[in-house]
């Protein structure tokens, strides 16, 4: 049974005290599902940007997942890792942030590529306006040459996997509640996009003009509006079923 959302809001976990930032490794269970952040790089440095929200926007997430749905098989530790580890093959799910400042090399484009052809998922998120749109095209292009990101219409069954997601709308990072403005940079269309593999199959999920880290790090503050959380968290537990069933 799935449990409300808005009892969600009244139990989410805060342990966010004592939050350990770096990468770790390790051997996955293979009975769990694990929430892993993508470490990236940025012309051959590790950058912070892959770090935003982090640990707290994917340990409430996590909490979420286990308390929305039924799954049984959730893993409730968060884990990061950089695109050349090996363990990454090990997860099929993997989450990225601000990638506008992403930069690959060949060698980690050649890597990504392969995690995703051999059956991987990639969700990017909280990346705004035409610049950083440029910047991760370019990159993503490295990964992937041969085919392109598209608008993804609302009946693709990502969509429906698990909730059955009526509308798509803009869902503004925290300084909304201060600005009042739900784009940022210029971006004020949310645009959700997608790379399929050439048998049709869904393997970079693209959230632009749109921050999902930023509703779950904040969903249980009074201030930050329910309906755009209530959004992120039924987006990133559809993104994960249609990632463990496709």
């Amino acid at each position: 049974m799935r449990t409300s959302f808005f009892l969600l809001l009244f139990t989410l976990s805060l342990a966010a005290a004592g939050d350990d930032e770096q990468p770790r490794s390790g051997n996955p269970d293979s009975s769990e599902f694990t929430f892993l952040r993508l470490v990236y790089s940025e012309d051959g440095w590790v950058d912070r940007s892959w770090a935003i929200d982090y640990p707290k926007a994917d340990r409430q997430f996590i909490y979420g997942l286990g308390r929305l749905t039924d799954f049984g098989f959730v893993n409730p530790q968060q884990k990061a890792l950089p695109i050349m580890d090996p363990d990454l093959f090990s997860y099929p799910f993997v989450y990225a942030v601000e990638v506008g400042n992403m930069r690959l090399s060949d060698q980690e484009a050649r890597q990504l590529r392969e995690y995703l052809l051999r059956g991987g998922f990639l969700v990017v998120d909280d990346f705004h306006g035409e610049y950083e749109w440029q910047n991760f095209y370019t990159q993503i292009k490295k990964v992937f040459p041969e085919y392109e990101p598209i608008d993804l219409p609302l009946s693709h069954p990502i969509f429906h996997c698990y909730y059955d997601i009526q509308e798509l709308i803009q869902v503004p990072g925290l300084q909304f509640v201060y600005s009042g403005r739900k784009w940022e940079k210029g971006g004020y269309e949310a645009h959700y996009r997608g790379i399929h593999d050439s048998t049709g199959r869904l393997m970079v999920m693209i959230n632009h003009n749109v921050d999902l880290g930023d509703a779950w790090e904040w969903a249980e503050q009074e201030v930050y509006p329910r309906e755009y959380a209530n959004l992120a968290f039924q987006l990133g537990i559809n993104y994960i079923i249609y990632s463990m069933t496709h």
